[in-house]
């Protein structure tokens, strides 16, 4: 072997001898327990960065590792090639968006293959090849028959600079993700799925995935939203239509004192063709978001409209208005408020000096009379005294006090006051009453509502999967030939998806017209990993092979999918089956979302406020004795700079590591030893070039012992003796025991630890056989733990010193259990609760040796200095505690 290490000469014939061999290639066996790794797939942007690096690294560490445990595994690799980006970037350099996909695929396929990754790349996919898509469009033609898959106008966040509709989460501030245009609400006709008729089984689902992270549960949990309300049907006055809102809160209902409307809800529209104010409030509300954390930070604001609605059990005229906190597209774009039990109704009768009627108390004021004398009395923290209330009080029926101006509002649940016939129930008991009385009067009844909304898979731009759709003068009917394939050499100028203006595209004549939308591209990621269990087939969606592979045993990838990308993929998992093209109901059985990469930030603020950020390998810092920062400076001129504090690596903050650059300079396996040694899996990783350095100094570590012992490996026996290293065995056995328990829990960081810590006790063993051969059993454990991490030096060192031809088929270390049986075990000693020796005793003695053993120890005795012993308590092979 070569004297010194040299990452690229080596690394480079590690994965000629994995190509040639096809190491990695997937044989679905079904005598052999399988094992499917994946990792999320890359848009193809151009080049990798460390994110990419880092979530590669540990999905090939898993997948590495469960290989050498015997398992059959695959782990592939593919594009996620559709979107925004390649437009752009398509417009930017004038090419076509598939030109610059493909060379960007290209390159970045060399640097994962550089990285060493395990993949079986012959079933590498690219979501913009129709050979794919084509499958995803006869699935949706399938659910268009089903009426799973339909069309209808709705309000969509549009983005009018990239010119498409744009996602809630897509939404920030009131501006698109990527444009940073204002975002305005526009009705579109939009294709969607029915995600909402999977929404019970996709929220029960959750509780069968043990495996996943109980934040990304959580999310889903809260994303589809489940609640358990009831119907209320307000007629209206003026025109006799019927105005119907959902409440999960039907306690509350004798409290209602007004109620609102979207701004796109046909009653305000239709008053606001005769009110010019209306008129102007509604095309005002067009801009924003039309997401629920778009409206929560919105400052409330509404119009009258001029109508009434009439209460279903009081008979009260409550004033409509039209508001910009209700959503058209949640329930049916109307709520009943409620100010005096809830925040934002509140404030928003506040501010209009709209009526506030308190009908829900806590339960202990449930038989008194409220008047002035209780309202020195407290709800929680919040003291209700005299000043609370404004004089202003109106006298209605038998409800004594309706405040118009009042300063808090109770939004707990209670027992009701002033709510006829239910008074005196608590709001649990009202729940069941009101709903009752409402069905059996025909004004509404119990339902069950979701927070999640029906997927729309619309987008009005050019690359993406053409939606396989016909409009046609008899109504839309799905595509008889698929697939519908995306023209290709396509310049697109940034002035709308080009679809629209290519008549040989979209004419079929008789009337006949292609659907110009696209798929959102979410589309094509939510059933990528079935497609690999068979990416040849060519008769069907998915063959038997899926039905080997699928589930994902473990899946890989960033927090921020937690919502969209896993829910999708969840529900297109049932969609599969449905159509009986697989058998599983989850996708994913065990799910790691690992941390984000974070680096230093450095600034210069510019004279017009804003900040002009470097990268850290520009700037230099002088710091005095004790490591404290004095001063930092451009390399380049001198100029002072300011710390920003730890972000996420971005182009935007300047701050990251190009991986390229370290994999030419250290190597592959220094990368990423170093990616997986800094922190654990789901922890940010803090960028630190010093930490990479002593990954660098580590890995020739390693070579220098190896190069020190050539063919050490031939002097692996049946029965490692360790002789009179007892002791040291038993160190490396302990560090293997542990590093085997870390593998299994993917704490992978304390394995690199457990390997440093036996390569630092082989280096101190002496030329003795018995100290060879345990060189030759420690060095042949670091090898195979350290296999999955930094795959190209123990492949190497593994052929090299002979322990066998291929380290990926080497049998995974076991602890030998007789080794850890120790002869002597040292116990720590308390007097008085404090430690004052330690005694070494025979592992087997009893209480009687130990306590003699104890109270012979002269600094125990020094401690005692003549004072009564009252008792001795022995916690064996640990503790010895001297009470006095």
């Amino acid at each position: 072997m070569e004297k010194k290490y040299h990452p690229q000469k080596l690394e480079a014939a590690a994965r000629q001898y994995w190509e040639e061999n096809q190491s990695f290639k997937a044989i679905e066996q079904p005598d052999k327990e399988k094992f499917y790794c994946l990792s999320m797939f890359p848009y193809p942007s151009g080049k990798l960065h460390m994110g990419h690096v880092r979530n590669y690294t540990i999905g090939d560490v898993i997948s590495r590792y469960q290989r050498m445990l015997g398992k059959n595994v695959l782990q592939p690799m593919g594009w996620d090639a559709f979107g925004l980006p390649a437009e752009n970037a398509a417009i930017k350099n004038a090419r076509p968006p598939v030109e610059w996909t493909y060379d960007n695929i290209k390159y970045m396929k060399e640097q994962l293959k550089s990285l060493g990754f395990g993949y079986d790349w012959d079933r590498e996919l690219a979501t913009c090849d129709a050979d794919y898509y084509r499958w995803e469009q006869w699935l949706f033609t399938r659910l268009a028959k089903k009426g799973l898959a339909y069309r209808k106008k709705a309000t969509v966040n549009w983005d009018p600079v990239d010119r498409t509709v744009l996602a809630n989460e897509q939404v920030i501030d009131g501006r698109g993700w990527r444009s940073g245009a204002p975002v305005e609400k526009r009705d579109i006709e939009q294709w969607f799925l029915k995600i909402t008729d999977y929404a019970q089984e996709l929220l029960d689902g959750l509780d069968t995935l043990p495996g996943w992270p109980e934040q990304v549960v959580a999310m889903q949990r809260n994303w589809i939203g489940r609640s358990e309300g009831v119907t209320v049907d307000f007629d209206i006055k003026e025109t006799h239509q019927k105005l119907t809102v959902f409440t999960t809160r039907p306690d509350t209902l004798m409290g209602v004192t007004y109620m609102a409307v979207a701004t796109e809800h046909p009653l305000a529209l239709r008053a606001g063709e005769n009110n010019a104010d209306i008129a102007t409030f509604i095309e005002k509300h067009r801009q924003g978001g039309i997401s629920e954390a778009e409206i929560e930070t919105t400052e409330k604001e509404g119009i009258a409209l001029d109508i009434h609605a009439v209460h279903p059990i009081t008979g009260d005229a409550l004033p409509v208005y039209a508001a910009n906190f209700v959503l058209m597209g949640y329930g049916a774009g109307a709520v009943m408020a409620v100010p005096a039990h809830d925040e934002r109704d509140f404030h928003f009768a506040k501010k209009y000096r709209l009526a506030i009627k308190p009908v829900i108390v806590p339960t202990h004021w449930k038989d008194k009379k409220i008047d002035k004398s209780y309202m020195n009395e407290s709800v929680g923290d919040r003291p209700f005294s005299e000043d609370t209330y404004s004089p202003a009080l109106s006298i209605k029926g038998d409800h004594p006090l309706i405040w118009y101006e009042w300063d808090d509002r109770f939004s707990e649940k209670g027992a009701l006051r002033y709510s006829g016939h239910f008074d005196g129930m608590t709001s649990e008991e009202a729940f069941d009453a009101i709903a009752e009385h409402l069905d059996s009067e025909g004004k509404g009844g119990r339902q069950v509502n979701f927070r999640l909304r029906d997927w729309s898979v619309s987008r009005q731009r050019y690359w993406g999967c053409p939606i396989p759709m016909i409009k046609t003068p008899q109504g839309m009917e799905p595509a008889a030939e698929l697939p519908v394939k995306l023209p290709q050499d396509i310049i697109v100028d940034g002035t709308g998806s080009p679809l629209k203006r290519m008549p040989e595209f979209y004419d079929l004549g008789n009337g006949r017209e292609r659907e110009t939308d696209t798929f959102d591209t979410f589309f094509e990621s939510s059933w990528y990993y079935a497609r690999y269990c068979c990416p040849d087939a060519d008769k069907t969606m998915l063959d038997e092979r899926a039905g080997y592979w699928l589930p994902v045993d473990q899946y890989v990838g960033g927090i921020e999918h937690a919502i969209l990308h896993l829910l999708y993929a969840r529900f297109f998992n049932r969609l599969m089956r449905d159509e009986g093209l697989l058998d599983n109901d989850e996708p994913f059985t065990r799910l790691l979302t690992q941390g984000m990469v974070v680096a230093e930030t450095w600034y210069r603020q510019n004279k017009d406020g804003s900040k002009a950020w470097f990268n850290p390998v520009d700037v230099e810092i002088e710091k005095d004795s004790k490591g404290k920062m004095i001063s930092a400076r451009l390399k380049s001129d001198g100029q002072p700079v300011l710390p920003g504090g730890m972000e996420k690596m971005s182009k935007s903050k300047n701050n990251g590591a190009d991986p390229q650059t370290l994999i030419d300079r250290y190597g592959a396996d220094t990368v990423r030893l170093y990616t997986i040694f800094t922190a654990p899996p789901e922890q940010s990783l803090e960028w630190s070039d010093e930490g990479v350095e002593g990954a660098s100094r580590f890995m020739k570590r390693l070579w220098n012992l190896a190069d020190a012992n050539p063919r050490i490996g031939k002097l692996i026996t049946g029965n490692q003796a360790a002789g009179n290293r007892q002791d040291a065995r038993r160190e490396i056995h302990n560090h293997l025991k542990k590093a085997l328990f870390d593998y299994q829990r993917q704490r992978f960081n304390t394995v690199v630890s457990a390997c440093m810590s036996i390569v630092n006790l082989l280096y101190r063993l002496g030329d003795a056989d018995d100290e060879k051969q345990l060189l030759a059993e420690g060095l042949g454990i670091v090898l195979r733990l350290l296999g999955p991490i930094a795959p190209h030096i123990t492949h190497t060192l593994w052929r090299e010193l002979g322990y066998g031809n291929d380290i990926l088929h080497a049998p995974w270390p076991e602890v030998d259990e007789s080794a850890l049986i120790q002869d002597l075990v040292e116990m720590v000693v308390q007097v008085r609760g404090k430690v004052r020796g330690r005694i070494k005793v025979p592992a087997n003695a009893d209480d009687t040796k130990i306590k003699a053993a104890t109270l012979a120890n002269k600094n125990v005795k020094r401690f005692i200095d003549g004072a009564q012993i009252q008792k001795i308590i022995v916690i064996p092979g640990k503790l010895v505690n001297v009470v006095v």
